[in-house]
């Protein structure tokens, strides 16, 4: 009458984004497919291959991009589902049931979002090649390609691998790289991880972002969004639905069902945008300079007297400038950039509303539910709301 209770081993280092969000997907299955199995995953979240080979489970779900771990898995007499990134060459995949990342659409989402800001320099952020980094290498084949392709040089930097000693020196290198990048430039970071590096730097450089260097990663990890000043801009990968769908073919394989071979690729789920790639082409440098400081001051409450301060130029003289190049006055970019700031916070975190308004620089929580309620209709709850059941939409309201 029911199921065989299976014992289900999922071989992940979960101390990373991607990893945690497959793992995720699983689980989500399992509950849709009421699946009531007995399922093995480390304390400490790390993807230890010790064990592995005297497994005794019956089914098993690992992280291919790990090659000690596709060594030991690759000829499994177990039910195994391979997850991992996606290839450019068929002969690259294993031999097994394989669940794929899109490498190429991934890094195509970054790329034409860079492209429709109207950038016409590109570059590349990514890792050192290794026998660890088999997606990294894709990815950067992949921007290649498609920058190539559309008639643009193709900038590319991988860095030096991250560690406690080698920062200062990797940090060094990074800022020498940006430094002699042409400028503006948009770049598509390998990682969220690779992109806070080059937020860090444009920082320390005085570069501003992202006027001069627009930035955006791949991963879109909330936990480490705002890290830095600027939000970051990224690409969310289809990890659940990774995770989801090897269940599934695993499931399939315990029931008799073959799939010897099955390859299936997820897309990505989209890009998300924020501060650090809402370029906008301007021509006049003081209006630059002036939506610079806006961009990263609005939401400690300066006036229009600061921006102009700032600039160096008269207040008439800047105001003039700004409404040509802008469309709206400083006074009104000011108070649009504290409210999407605002709608931000709302909508990604769990933040009191109290705390949210301090932190956009608004003189109370009374006045932030006037302007939310003004500009969307609702209050800041609502919008909370309605935008977790996919409902909410700010369109129309100018973010430039």
């Amino acid at each position: 009458m029911f199921e065989k209770r299976y014992r289900l081993n999922l071989v992940f280092n979960a101390n990373k984004i991607y990893d945690r969000q497959v793992v995720e997907g699983i689980g989500e299955y399992l509950q849709a497919a009421q699946c009531d199995w007995d399922v093995y995953f480390e304390d400490d979240f790390r993807s230890r291959v010790d064990g592995l080979a005297h497994w005794k489970g019956d089914g098993i779900i690992a992280d291919f991009d790990n090659p000690d771990v596709e060594a030991l898995l690759k000829d499994s007499t177990i039910p195994t589902v391979a997850v991992g990134g996606s290839y450019q060459q068929k002969k690259d995949y294993p031999r097994l049931p394989y669940v794929a990342t899109d490498n190429a659409a991934l890094v195509k989402l970054a790329y034409d979002h860079l492209k429709q800001k109207g950038f016409t320099e590109f570059a590349f952020y990514g890792v050192p090649s290794t026998r660890y980094s088999r997606w990294a290498i894709e990815r950067e084949r992949a921007f290649i390609e498609q920058v190539s392709s559309d008639g643009y040089y193709p900038n590319v930097n991988l860095g030096l691998c991250t560690s406690a000693e080698l920062w200062e020196t990797a940090q060094n290198n990074l800022e020498n790289w940006l430094d002699n990048l042409p400028k503006p430039i948009g770049i598509v970071a390998v990682t969220d991880s690779r992109a806070r590096h080059l937020l860090q730097a444009c920082d320390h450089l005085n570069i501003m972002v992202p006027e001069e260097v627009a930035i955006i990663g791949i991963d879109n990890e909330s936990m480490a969004r705002y890290l830095n000043r600027t939000a970051l801009s990224s690409v969310e990968q289809g990890s659940k639905a990774m995770g989801y769908a090897a269940a599934k073919m695993l499931h399939r394989m315990l029931l008799g069902y073959a799939v010897d071979e099955s390859l299936v690729v997820v897309d990505p789920v989209g890009v998300t945008a924020r501060q650090s790639s809402d370029y906008r082409a301007l021509n006049d440098p003081y209006v630059i300079q002036a939506m610079h400081f806006i961009r990263h001051n609005a939401c400690r409450g300066v006036k229009v007297a600061q921006v102009v301060d700032y600039v160096g130029l008269s207040r008439t003289n800047l105001e003039t400038r700004f409404v040509e190049e802008i469309g709206c006055s400083m006074h009104e970019q000011l108070h649009m950039t504290k409210f999407y700031r605002a709608c931000e916070l709302v909508t990604s975190t769990d933040l009191p509303f109290d705390e949210i308004s301090r932190t956009c620089g608004y003189p109370s929580v009374q006045y932030m539910y006037t302007v939310m309620r003004k500009n969307l209709g609702m209050t800041p709850r609502e919008y909370r709301i309605s935008s977790r059941l996919g409902k909410s939409s700010i369109e129309g309201i100018s973010q430039s």
